[in-house]
C-alpha cells in the first residue's frame, strides 16, 4: 500500500498558474513531495494521458507516489498508483471493482461525508478547505483547526490528508491538529520557484 504521509502536491492544469502540470509535477519530484496527484480539469483525455505517463515516469524515478485525480481509466492507463475520488465521482466501490490493484483517495468537506467515507473502501481520506481556497471551487467554507482535530478523531486508522489554503506557514498547525498529510495547489502551482516552494513546505511539515 503507498504511504501517504507527508506533502501531496497536485499538478493542476489551470491556465492562471504560472507552471504547466508536468513543470509543477518536476518540481515536486525534485522538491521531496512524497505525493504527486494529477488533476487535468481542463485537459482532454489524451492530453491527461499524455502528462499522466510523463509524470509516472518522473515520480518513479523520485520514489513518489503517483495519484490520477478522478478518473479510474486514466489512473489505470498511465499506471498509476491510486486514484483520488470526489463527492460526485465515481463511487469507490466501483472503482475498486473496475482497478482492485489502485489505492482510492475519497474528498470530504463535512463529518457526514465523512462519517459514509469511513464505510466505503477507501485508503485515506482528504479533508477541505482547511483555511479556505482560491485553487478550486468546493461550495465550502474555510474549515478551521478545529474541524480538523475533530475529525482526525475519528478517521484513524486511515490516513487523513488536508488541503485547502495550506502553505509553508500553516504546514505544522494542520500536522500538530492531526493530519497525516497536506495537499496544495497554487502554493507550488504559482511559486516564483516551485522547487524551492516545495522544499519549504516539505521543511515546514518535518518541522516537530
Amino acid at each position: 500500500m503507498p504511504d501517504f504521509a507527508g506533502l501531496h502536491v497536485l499538478a493542476d492544469d489551470d491556465p492562471r498558474w504560472k507552471h504547466d502540470p508536468i513543470a509543477q509535477a518536476r518540481a515536486a519530484c525534485e522538491g521531496g513531495a512524497r505525493v504527486v496527484q494529477l488533476r487535468a480539469k481542463r485537459a482532454t483525455d489524451t492530453e491527461a494521458l499524455v502528462w499522466g505517463r510523463e509524470i509516472r515516469a518522473l515520480t518513479r524515478a523520485a520514489g513518489c507516489v503517483f495519484v490520477m485525480n478522478d478518473r479510474v481509466d486514466l489512473a489505470l492507463a498511465c499506471e498509476a498508483d491510486a486514484v483520488h475520488l470526489g463527492q460526485d465521482d465515481l463511487p469507490p466501490e466501483a472503482a475498486r471493482r473496475i482497478a482492485p490493484r489502485l489505492a482510492i483517495g475519497r474528498s470530504t468537506h463535512d463529518a457526514a461525508q465523512l462519517a459514509r467515507a469511513l464505510g466505503e473502501p477507501i485508503d485515506y481520506v482528504a479533508y477541505g478547505p482547511l483555511f479556505g481556497t482560491a485553487s478550486k471551487q468546493t461550495g465550502y467554507g474555510a474549515r478551521g483547526l478545529s474541524a480538523l482535530r475533530e475529525i482526525a478523531s475519528h478517521c484513524a486508522p486511515l490516513p487523513l490528508v488536508a488541503i485547502g489554503g495550506i502553505d509553508a506557514s500553516n504546514a505544522a498547525a494542520a500536522r500538530a491538529a492531526g493530519a497525516h498529510g497536506i495537499a496544495v495547489i497554487s502554493a507550488v502551482a504559482n511559486a516564483g520557484d516551485p522547487v524551492a516552494a516545495v522544499r519549504e513546505l516539505v521543511a515546514a511539515w518535518d518541522t516537530p
